[in-house]
């Protein structure tokens, strides 16, 4: 499952995605509009500012925006950003593979090659998909919905 704090950074990287390049928008807007708790949102999108997806302004018209366009940030790097490895066990990771305490030969493990089939169609998919498509996806949901 997904920590809050991914789905947060989700949320909020989406409603900046929606404002993409017409200036900054105040982390209390955000927190109001999206009902996150605004302390959480502050360190999320300070970690997203570090990381190099937004930029901030400060003093009157201040705020955050996105410094990257909406389509050149996928999900997978916001989740691996917060919550580390995509995988469901340290074994079956890329990036945070941790020896497999129960095989010696993790070659021949047949759960482990099985949550390496879900990590890799699990990481094709948000790779795959970027705050662009999260914001074409509703809208298309929304006009179906009419």
């Amino acid at each position: 499952m997904l920590s809050k704090k991914v789905q947060y950074a989700i949320v909020a990287l989406t409603r900046l995605a929606k404002e993409y390049n017409k200036g900054p928008i105040l982390i209390s807007d955000i927190a109001k509009q999206q009902t996150i708790p605004k302390k959480f949102l502050e360190n999320i999108l300070l970690d997203l500012k570090n990381s190099g997806y937004l930029g901030s302004k400060k003093g009157k018209g201040g705020g955050y925006y996105l410094i990257k366009h909406p389509s050149e940030i996928n999900i997978a790097d916001i989740i691996r950003l917060f919550d580390g490895a995509i995988a469901l066990l340290p074994c079956a990771t890329f990036k945070y593979y941790q020896a497999c305490p129960f095989h010696k030969d993790e070659s021949t493990c047949g759960f482990r090659n099985i949550i390496k089939e879900v990590r890799n169609q699990s990481v094709n998919i948000l790779k795959n998909n970027s705050l662009a498509d999260i914001l074409r996806i509703e809208e298309e949901l929304k006009n179906k919905k009419k």
